[in-house]
């Protein structure tokens, strides 16, 4: 691919933080197929023209409204424990509200002014959560809680370090689309769409497609800004059908500078400020206890401890985690002691399977799905089940 990744990052750094969960993008391989007809009318451009618009692309400044919708088909405890569908408020941790991103609709207001000046507003709600980058400072406000967070790194201003919280902020249609084209190689083919309309620009549309079988992808889409090169929209298709897996886009979009009274914040009276991220208290994912005292479940992730292998490249990439314990679900279906919410947990695992590698059960997303073997081990990828019992059994 002839993009120029310095550019490339440029451009990433520059993205609006709207945080999405993370899409794992493989491998692109340059098909020169040329725009359709049924958008706008703009000229033909190769899919390679195309990428190499995007890594050009240096605008610094823009403003507008984005809508984020992500349906991952999540089981429905973990669904309850990321917050279901909405930003409730309640606390001004920016992880908290990224947790909240991995379901259902949410829509933002939006300003970015090159790498040190960046403002996202949740606009679910009549109560808002804002985030500001402005130089060394991060703040996060949460109006319902009137609860302020705050992280200063003065050596950040005016050089465009990133701070460890915009570290996990990523994700906005700029930034994904980045990623995705930075990977790009031999296992996907790539070609241009039918041109359309985002936010009220013409747009031409790159769409990736994997060569192998067994994703859970079937496309990715980019809408691009036919004059800019900045991506409007990225799109994650199902290889199932249905309504897009993730859907980020702007809404409305301006490319003038924003004035600089947009970045700048004070914490209203009265409101308490937390420095810094805090390590985890005794109320943090306080849903979790019943689960952690259960002495399986360890087994079931890993413990953070996990041999990882990693199986096939591209979209079929799948991990294998190798826990060394040697037990895991077997222990919590025959344990009567074990708490209700244990018990939650295995039912939305789903069904049981079984193969060369032995017996099992599968966690299923509409993205990303995990087999959970009864021994311990652990493959996870974003492949469908059948691709996870065929990877387990290669295995053994």
């Amino acid at each position: 691919m002839a993009a120029n990744t310095k550019t490339s990052r440029k451009a990433a750094r520059y993205a609006v933080p709207v945080a999405v969960v993370g899409i794992a993008a493989a491998t692109v391989a340059m098909v020169p197929a040329f725009a359709n007809a049924g958008g706008p009318d703009l000229p033909k451009v190769t899919a390679q023209q195309l990428i190499e618009k995007v890594a050009a692309s240096d605008v610094e400044q823009l403003s507008g409204t984005a809508r984020l919708t992500t349906d991952l088909g999540l089981p429905t405890l973990a669904s309850g424990l990321l917050g279901g569908g909405g930003v409730t408020g309640g606390s001004a941790n920016p992880e908290d509200k990224i947790a909240q991103l991995a379901n259902g609709s949410h829509t933002f207001r939006v300003a970015a002014d090159g790498p040190d000046r960046q403002k996202l507003t949740f606009l679910d709600g009549k109560d808002e959560y804002s985030l500001i980058h402005n130089g060394a400072d991060v703040w996060g406000y949460d109006s319902k809680s009137n609860e302020v967070f705050h992280e200063k790194n003065p050596e950040a201003a005016g050089k465009g370090t990133e701070h460890k919280t915009a570290d996990r902020l990523a994700g906005s249609p700029q930034q994904m689309a980045q990623e995705i084209l930075k990977t790009a190689g031999p296992t996907t083919d790539i070609s241009v769409g039918d041109t359309a309309q985002v936010a009220g620009r013409d747009a031409y549309q790159l769409v990736l497609k994997p060569k192998q079988s067994g994703s859970t992808v079937g496309s990715v889409q980019i809408a691009v800004d036919a004059k800019n090169g900045v991506p409007l929209r990225v799109q994650l298709l199902s290889s199932q059908g249905g309504k897009p897996i993730v859907d980020a886009g702007f809404t409305k979009v301006d490319f003038a500078k924003p004035s600089a009274d947009t970045f700048k914040f004070t914490p209203p009276k009265g409101a308490k400020v937390t420095e810094g991220l805090e390590e985890k208290g005794e109320e943090h994912g306080k849903e979790f206890k019943a689960l952690e005292s259960f002495p399986g479940l360890d087994a079931l992730t890993g413990g953070g401890n996990g041999e990882v292998k990693v199986l096939g490249e591209g979209w079929a990439t799948v991990a294998r985690i190798d826990t060394g314990a040697g037990q895991g679900l077997k222990e919590l279906e025959k344990d009567k002691n074990a708490p209700k919410e244990a018990q939650q947990f295995l039912n939305s695992l789903g069904d049981k399977v079984t193969g060369k590698f032995g017996e099992g059960r599968v966690l299923s997303t509409r993205l990303v799905n995990a087999l959970i073997t009864d021994d311990g081990k652990v493959y996870v990828g974003a492949v469908t089940k059948d691709a996870l019992v065929k990877a387990a059994d290669s295995a053994k």
